[in-house]
């Protein structure tokens, strides 16, 4: 009965114009997965659900270590949605015309910033076949989601990246990126009550600084794959989890 709780929870946000299909997909979903339990037949029942399956991944991990490069393929190779709450939390940013600096320092002392977020995101991940990516998108969809991925790398690997992405200077980069990191750390302590040097959530912890963007993604596929399939026959997802480290360091 899960899947007919997440599949009626996507039905309720769906926006006009939005393709006739999926509803008809979502609906079908729904039908099936009612006919083959009430028969008592739980075999088809699993089989209908994996047909018919929303998945919902979550990539988190700090700034630099590759969340939207990463989450972008991986949507790609799911022919999925890739929805970025750090993109929602810049929009925000823009309609207020201040710079992105100056809204982290407003957010950290206004939680409905956070919330708006967090509400936002919420809405796209239970529209379903959706990879979400943020800092928190893990914790936020922890209730929802089928597989969180955290990523990581190394201080020097992740302040290169930004440096070449923003083009600044590397001493640039790292004053710019630790006063982010220590803003966001005390934001998500107030108004979450957690740290996000936390992994405990996470189904995969990988480290992005070994092996090439290729081979990397191509784990991440195989992961959320996996986490389909065994979701399928799944009556809960807020399980305790142990996460798997691939190559992780704190570093």
């Amino acid at each position: 009965m899960h899947s007919l709780r997440r599949e009626l929870a996507w039905c309720r946000y769906r926006k006009p114009g939005w393709d006739r299909e999926e509803l008809a997909r979502s609906l079908a979903a729904i039908c099936w997965d009612l006919v083959w339990q009430l028969l008592g037949l739980r075999d088809q029942a699993c089989h209908a659900r994996l047909r018919f399956r929303r998945l919902i991944v979550t990539v988190s991990g700090p700034h630099g270590s590759g969340k939207s490069t990463y989450a972008t393929r991986l949507a790609n190779s799911l022919t999925h949605r890739h929805v970025s709450a750090g993109v929602l939390f810049r929009k925000l940013a823009d309609e207020r015309k201040v710079s992105l600096e100056k809204f982290q320092e407003i957010a950290a002392e206004d939680s409905s910033i956070d919330r708006l977020v967090d509400e936002k995101t919420m809405q796209e991940a239970e529209k379903g076949d959706v990879v979400v990516d943020g800092q928190l998108a893990g914790w936020v969809l922890r209730e929802v989601s089928d597989l969180r991925v955290l990523l990581t790398a190394s201080l020097v690997v992740r302040l290169e990246r930004i440096a070449a992405r923003d083009s600044v200077s590397l001493e640039e980069a790292r004053r710019l990126t630790l006063h982010r990191e220590g803003v966001q750390a005390e934001r998500y302590r107030r108004h979450y009550g957690f740290s996000v040097d936390d992994w405990s959530l996470y189904h995969l912890v990988l480290d992005t600084s070994f092996g090439s963007i290729d081979d990397l993604a191509k784990v991440l596929l195989d992961a959320a794959l996996a986490a389909k399939n065994a979701g399928a026959g799944s009556t809960q997802r807020n399980l305790k989890t142990h996460p798997i480290p691939f190559g992780a360091s704190r570093g």
